[in-house]
């Protein structure tokens, strides 16, 4: 539930600079940058930081998303309202899936990164991306459809995939508020061991700046900056397109429902310094949500949207699959019809569903696109192979932005947005997240 709109707003103290999250993550990018650059041996020996905490942030992902959405589809009360914000947020998600594939799809036979390279396709090494194409021939439509239904319960949680955990806590949700007031003894289990969860998830959010620093030091050092400069039309392109379709598509967006996007990017600024240094938007899953609850989104909402648009809404994704596909014919002289673009798109809407925002996923969804179209060759994918980690952090952002503007959309179509809450965030004012705040569900 929110607080009325006379509930007093609770500030929290404001840090000292150094104490800030973003500038400890922002120092550490800049360190691991100069050791890989300049101590290369070195960085590469630092990658384990980076894994570690990577690791660390996994551990909680999964009973941070059971718990969030549990409760929040519980405290809605009603079947009816649940299937109301999951028809929205689908929606969303749909439409913009769909419109960053034909963006990119745009970009690409305007731009044509990949045009003038003439690449020979039998020149190319398949084995380097042989496994990235085996995980891609796995991922069928009716195996993706069957992985989503885990072995047990609990396997789901312990295994920790997400969409499995998606499904089984949708289905608990909807039966706690079935039962109804007999649920009320488990809620208030639940409510406390989220509490407990989110504490711990703040205790791991201090070991960011350590594995930012490690991954960054790694990337560096493994690949080196000059690994940019063979691929740098693509990468630039890649960069550019989707800075452009987060502040014009999705600045339009956020100007339509009453704010600046501008503004959300800043309040974010701490969780996309630390997925820029890790190049994972699940490093900073569990605090969007705390930061999307604490701005004034209703909890249920923030519960069904964030988890899910971390499988469906992956904008960022669909951007480099259509760009990187075009890019691969392009170097290759392989001319691909309009036909065979819009199969490849529709073929992308499918394959991008359920890629987790983790490093390589993107390349595994690549891979399994371009098999639809044999003139391509799959093997071009090691023409990206070098520069893919860089174009990784890209799309970890730009998921990451719009998911953060999907929750505060739906939470306005849902009149589940606290206005005065949600400004004084954009304002860069500190806010709580206090017990009052508590679910209300609209008439």
């Amino acid at each position: 539930m929110m607080p009325s709109p006379s509930s007093p707003i609770q500030t929290a103290p404001r840090l000292p600079f150094y104490r800030q999250l973003y500038v400890q993550v922002l120092v550490a990018i800049a360190l691991g940058v100069a050791i890989g650059h300049f101590f290369p041996d070195a960085g590469v020996q630092l990658k384990p930081l980076g894994e570690a905490f990577i690791k660390l942030v996994k551990m909680i992902i999964a009973p941070v998303i059971f718990l969030t959405i549990v409760t929040g589809i519980a405290g809605m009360k009603e079947l009816g309202a649940i299937g109301r914000v999951a028809a929205k947020a689908f929606g969303y998600f749909l439409t913009f899936s769909t419109l960053a594939l034909i963006v990119g799809l745009i970009v690409a036979n305007v731009v044509q990164p990949g045009a003038g390279l003439n690449i020979d396709p039998a020149t190319l090494d398949a084995g380097k991306v042989a496994d990235y194409a085996h995980q891609a021939h796995e991922r069928t439509l009716t195996g993706f459809l069957m992985s989503i239904i885990p072995a047990t319960m609990v396997s789901a949680v312990a295994d920790g995939n997400i969409l499995q955990v998606l499904f089984v806590a949708i289905l608990f949700g909807i039966a706690l508020t079935m039962i109804g007031d007999k649920a009320a003894p488990l809620m208030a289990v639940l409510e406390s061991a989220s509490h407990a969860v989110f504490k711990l998830v703040g205790f791991l959010m201090k070991a960011a700046p350590i594995g930012a620093f490690g991954a960054m030091a790694f990337t560096i050092g493994e690949y080196g900056v000059g690994t940019l400069a063979n691929l740098a039309g693509l990468v630039a392109t890649f960069y550019l397109t989707s800075l452009l379709f987060v502040l014009v598509v999705l600045g339009a967006v956020c100007w339509a429902v009453g704010f600046n996007i501008l503004h959300l990017i800043r309040y974010l600024k701490a969780e996309l310094l630390l997925v820029l240094g890790t190049s994972s938007s699940e490093a900073a899953l569990p605090s969007l949500i705390e930061k999307m609850e604490r701005a004034g989104c209703r909890k249920s909402v923030v519960g069904l949207v964030v988890p899910t648009g971390y499988s469906f809404n992956l904008d960022g994704t669909n951007i480099y699959m259509t760009l990187a596909a075009l890019f691969i014919a392009q170097a290759c002289n392989v001319h691909i019809s309009l036909e065979e673009q819009i199969l490849l798109l529709l073929v992308a809407m499918i394959s991008s569903k359920g890629a987790a925002g983790v490093t390589g996923a993107g390349f595994i969804t690549l891979a399994a696109t371009l098999s639809i179209v044999p003139s391509v060759p799959v093997a071009g994918m090691t023409l990206i192979l070098g520069v893919d980690r860089f174009m990784s952090e890209c799309r970890s952002l730009t998921n990451f932005v719009g998911n953060a503007v999907a929750t505060v959309v739906v939470s306005v179509w849902e009149k589940g947005l606290d206005r005065e809450r949600f400004a004084a965030a954009m304002a860069g004012i500190p806010l709580d997240l206090t017990p009052d705040m508590q679910e209300v569900v609209p008439d």
